[in-house]
C-alpha cells in the first residue's frame, strides 16, 4: 500500500477526467442535465439576435432621419425596440433559469460526490488510516472534489455557449475583414497561456503543500475543540498553539501570495497587447464606415460583435483554461478513489458458520503493520473454542490489540492463517464475518446522538425502540444512569447539539459495552473492558459477560487480573509472541510471567 499511494497519484495526475465528471453529473442529476442543455441552446443563439435587432434598429433611425413620414417611420423604429425588448427579456429569463438550474445541478452534484467519498472511505482498510500519505490524499480529495466536478460540469457548459456564439459572432466579423477573427483570437491566447502555465504552477504548490495545509487544519482542530480542551487550559497551550498554526498559514500565505504576483505581472504584459489590438480593430471598422462600406447600424453592429466576440472568447480560452486547471485538481479525487481496499473477500464466497462449532483457530500467524517493518506478532498458534472466555493478558505493546484486529479481520496474516471452523477467514465476506462481532474498543467512539440510539448503533437493523436496546443497557449496566437522564434514553449525549447530557468516561464505556451486547453477536471482543470502572461495576459486568458466553464466545484484553482470573482460558503475550498460557491457577503455579506481573498488582492493590 505505501507505493500504491504514490505510484497512483503519478499516473492519475495526467489522466482526463471531464468526461468522468460529466458521467457524475448524469448520475447524479439527469433530470436537471437535460433541462441545463435545452437552456444553453437557447441562450448560444440569442446574442447573434439581438446584435441583429441592433443593426435594424441603427439603420432604421438612419432612414427615419431622411424621410417625410417621420410617423410611419418611427413606428418601425418602436417595432423593432419592442423586439429588443424581447429579446432581453428572453435572455435575463434564460440566465435566471440556467442560475436556478446551475445551483440546482451544484447542490446534487456536489452532495452526490460526498456520498462516494463517504462511502469509499468507509470501505478501505484500516492500514490506509495509519499512513500519513493516506491523510495527504483524503484531506486534498475532500478540498477539491465537492466542487471541482461541478466547476468541470459548468466549465463545459460555458465553453459550448461561448463556442457557438463565438462562430456566429465570427462569421459577422469575416464580413468586415478576415484579418479581425485572427487578431481577435491572437489578442487573448498569450494571456490564456499564462493562465494554463500558472494553473500548474498552483496545483503543484497544492499538491506539495499538503501536509503542512493539514498541519495547520490539525492545530486548528486542536484550540477550537473539545478534545484537548482541559489540556490546553492546564498546561496553557494555547499561545503555543495560536502561535504555530500562524506560522504555517503565514508560509503558505507568503508563498501563494508571491505565484500571484508574478502571474499578475505577466497577465498585465498580456492585456496590454490585448487593448492595442482591440483599438486596431476599431479603427478599421470606423475606417470602413467612414469610406460607405459598412452602414451606421452596420458599424454599431460589427463594433459590439467585435466587443462580445472579445468577451465570449475570453470566456471560451478562459473555460478551456479552467477545464485545464480542474482537471489537475480532480486528480485528488480519483486518486482517492482509485484506493483499493486489500482485505477483500471472493466472489460468492463460503457462508459464515453459524453457530460455530469448532471454535477459531490462529495456525502459525505472522503480522507486521503494512506502513511498519516491525514484526508485531510471530508464530501465533492459539485455539478459542466456542463458549469460551478467553483472555489476552501482557504489556503495553505485546501485541493483545492487534490480535483482536486480526481476529476481526482489518488485517491479514503477513503469514500463517487464522480459520473458523476450518475456513481460511480469507475465503470469507469481510462484512459477513465482522456481522458475528460484538466489539468494546479501547478507543470506543461516544456518538453524538441519543442514548438510545449509541446503544442501537451496535445493531442498526434493530427497531428505535426495540426491547434488546433496554436488555443490553441493563446488562452492561448503562441503565441506572441512563434512566436518570432528562429525557431518558432519549436524552441527547454530549454537548455538540441541543441539550445534551455529558457523561463521565466510565459512564460512556457502560454505553459502549451494551453497544457491544446488543448485537447477536457469536464472538465478543471487550479490550480494555473494566478500565474506567469502578471494582462494583466491574464485578456486575464480568457477571454479565459470564451469562453471555453460554452462547457467545469472549475474548477479553485487560490489565486488571481480577476480571483475568475469572477466565476459561488466560493467554500471556511478550513482544508479540505467547509465552504461557491455561488457567490463572495453572500459570500461577508456573511461576512465570504471569505470576509474576500478579504478584506486582497485588502488592500494588494492598
Amino acid at each position: 500500500m505505501t507505493g500504491l499511494l504514490v505510484g497512483q497519484r503519478l499516473e492519475t495526475r495526467h489522466r482526463l477526467h471531464i468526461p468522468k465528471a460529466i458521467g457524475l453529473l448524469w448520475q447524479a442529476a439527469p433530470g436537471w442535465s437535460c433541462l441545463s442543455a435545452v437552456l444553453l441552446a437557447l441562450q448560444a443563439g440569442l446574442p447573434l439576435i439581438q446584435l441583429y435587432l441592433m443593426k435594424l434598429t441603427v439603420d432604421a433611425v438612419t432612414v427615419a432621419v431622411g424621410v417625410a413620414d417621420k410617423e410611419a417611420a418611427f413606428g418601425r423604429v418602436l417595432l423593432l425596440i419592442g423586439l429588443m425588448g424581447g429579446a432581453t427579456l428572453a435572455a435575463v429569463l434564460l440566465s435566471s433559469a440556467a442560475r436556478v438550474v446551475g445551483q440546482a445541478q451544484a447542490q446534487v452534484l456536489t452532495d452526490h460526490v460526498q456520498d462516494v467519498i463517504h462511502a469509499q472511505s468507509v470501505a478501505l482498510d484500516l492500514a490506509y488510516y495509519e499512513d500519513a500519505r493516506f491523510y495527504d490524499t483524503l484531506h486534498r480529495a475532500q478540498q477539491e472534489a465537492p466542487y471541482r466536478p461541478t466547476s468541470i460540469v459548468n466549465g463545459v457548459v460555458n465553453v459550448v455557449q461561448n463556442a457557438v456564439t463565438l462562430v456566429a459572432i465570427a462569421g459577422l466579423l469575416i464580413a468586415v475583414h478576415w484579418a479581425i477573427p485572427v487578431v481577435l483570437a491572437a489578442s487573448l491566447v498569450p494571456g490564456i497561456l499564462l493562465r494554463l502555465k500558472f494553473s500548474g504552477v498552483l496545483f503543484k504548490w497544492h499538491s506539495d503543500r499538503s501536509t503542512v495545509d493539514r498541519a495547520a487544519t490539525y492545530l486548528n482542530w486542536i484550540l477550537t475543540g473539545q478534545f484537548y480542551a482541559k489540556e490546553i487550559r492546564i498546561f496553557d497551550l494555547g499561545a503555543l498553539f495560536i502561535q504555530r498554526f500562524h506560522d504555517l498559514r503565514d508560509r503558505l500565505r507568503r508563498e501563494k501570495i508571491g505565484i500571484a504576483l508574478r502571474q499578475a505581472t505577466g497577465e498585465l504584459v498580456a492585456e496590454t497587447g490585448a487593448a492595442a489590438a482591440i483599438l486596431g480593430c476599431l479603427a478599421l471598422i470606423v475606417y470602413r464606415t467612414v469610406q460607405g462600406v459598412l452602414t451606421l447600424g452596420d458599424m454599431v453592429m460589427f463594433y459590439q460583435a467585435f466587443q462580445r466576440g472579445q468577451a465570449y472568447l475570453r470566456q471560451l480560452l478562459e473555460g478551456l483554461a479552467g477545464l485545464y486547471e480542474d482537471n489537475l485538481y480532480l486528480c485528488h479525487f480519483y486518486d482517492f478513489l482509485d484506493l483499493a481496499p486489500a482485505v477483500t473477500g471472493p466472489s460468492g464466497g463460503r457462508d459464515v458458520p453459524r453457530p460455530l462449532n469448532n471454535g477459531i483457530v490462529f495456525d502459525g500467524v505472522d503480522f507486521r503493520y503494512p506502513t511498519g517493518d516491525a514484526v508485531v506478532l510471530t508464530d501465533i498458534n492459539l485455539t478459542i473454542r466456542p463458549g469460551q472466555v478467553i483472555a489476552l493478558v501482557g504489556e503495553n505493546g505485546s501485541g493483545k490489540t492487534t490480535l483482536a484486529k486480526l481476529l476481526c479481520r482489518f488485517y491479514d496474516p503477513t503469514s500463517g492463517r487464522i480459520t473458523v471452523d476450518g475456513i481460511d477467514l480469507r475465503d470469507l465476506e469481510p462484512a459477513a464475518w465482522r456481522n458475528q462481532f460484538g466489539v468494546l474498543f479501547q478507543d470506543f467512539a461516544q456518538y453524538q446522538m441519543t442514548a438510545a440510539e449509541n446503544i442501537r448503533m451496535g445493531d442498526i437493523g434493530l427497531a428505535p425502540g426495540d426491547g434488546k436496546i433496554l436488555a443490553a443497557a441493563r446488562r452492561s449496566g448503562a441503565h441506572g444512569v441512563l434512566a436518570k437522564l432528562p429525557k431518558g434514553y432519549e436524552t441527547m449525549l454530549g454537548k455538540w447539539f441541543g441539550q445534551g447530557e455529558e457523561l463521565s468516561v466510565g459512564q460512556w464505556q457502560k454505553v459502549a459495552l451494551a453497544r457491544a451486547f446488543v448485537r447477536d453477536a457469536q464472538v465478543l471482543v471487550l479490550d480494555a473492558l473494566t478500565s474506567a470502572m469502578d471494582p462494583k461495576a466491574e464485578f456486575n459486568v464480568f457477571n454479565a459477560v459470564r451469562e453471555l458466553a453460554a452462547r457467545q464466545t469472549v475474548i477479553l484484553i485487560s490489565h486488571r487480573f481480577s476480571t483475568i482470573r475469572m477466565a476459561d482460558h488466560i493467554v500471556m503475550l511478550k513482544d508479540g509472541r505467547i509465552v504461557e498460557e491455561g488457567t490463572h491457577d495453572q500459570l500461577i503455579d508456573q511461576r512465570g510471567e504471569y505470576a509474576q506481573l500478579f504478584q506486582l498488582q497485588a502488592r500494588y492493590n494492598r
